[in-house]
């Protein structure tokens, strides 16, 4: 059996992942889900509820082709019912401008105030601090379309709609 303060960080890095799952998948519920309804978030160009930000970027990663969202560096402290983390975030986005494929590349920080309220964890408070970004002309090697931003992706098949 693991330790409660274990179980709470486990639970937190899930959280932090089905958010990233949620805006590359357009996956509003989700997103949701990752947020309390009295959240507060702060990305630069939003600042404001954090199921809006939801519902915000979601709708702007449709003028998007492809997306996709990868953290690592995961650093959590739990006190009780309570706990702060920063996780650090890649995100990469590709458009077409024209005649040229085009990607953006952000390399940048959550920084999460976490709350566990009738058992479950979600975002009380986010910060996004981006490190630094990039902008290129790309090359695709070749189509992807097995890759879908909507629940037909073949992730939903083995994961279901409610993860």
């Amino acid at each position: 059996m693991l330790q409660p303060e274990v179980a709470d960080k486990l639970a937190i890095t899930e959280q932090i992942y089905r958010y990233c799952r949620s805006v590359d998948r357009l996956d509003v519920a989700l997103g949701h889900s990752v947020f309390h309804p009295d959240s507060y978030a702060d990305f630069g160009l939003y600042r404001g509820p954090g199921r809006g930000w939801i519902d915000f970027i979601c709708e702007e990663h449709r003028k998007f082709l492809h997306h996709s969202h990868q953290v690592t560096n995961i650093v959590i402290d739990v006190d009780g019912d309570r706990a702060g983390s920063e996780a650090y975030v890649t995100a990469t986005l590709r458009a077409r401008d024209t005649e040229r494929l085009m990607q953006r590349q952000f390399w940048a920080r959550y920084v999460d105030a976490w709350s566990r309220r009738d058992g479950h964890w979600a975002i009380d408070r986010r910060e996004c601090v981006i490190d630094f970004d990039q902008l290129s002309e790309v090359t695709p090697i070749a189509e992807h379309a097995r890759s879908r931003r909507d629940g037909s992706d073949p992730s939903y098949a083995v994961l279901g709609a409610a993860t």
